[in-house]
């Protein structure tokens, strides 16, 4: 049986990040970093997408994030 698909508001998003955009970036890099762990050391472990788990984490405040500035090259 398939499930219903789930619906993450920009309200969601937002209500635990400073704005919808930043949480959808922290979503999406939380997401690649769950893709390189091994199946079995995977949080929720179940048949998720891991795009979902990654939105649910976010929304539900579990995960916790710094913003770090990028570094520039320096031009010679």
């Amino acid at each position: 049986m398939k499930e219903n698909m789930r619906v993450f508001t920009p309200d969601d998003i937002a209500e635990h990040n400073e704005s919808k955009y930043q949480g959808v970036l922290v979503a999406a890099k939380y997401a690649r970093e769950l893709n390189i762990l091994p199946r079995e050391a995977q949080p929720l472990a179940d048949q998720k997408k891991l795009s979902t788990r990654a939105l649910e984490a976010i929304t539900s405040g579990q995960v916790d994030y710094r913003l770090v500035k990028r570094r520039r090259p320096e031009s010679e």
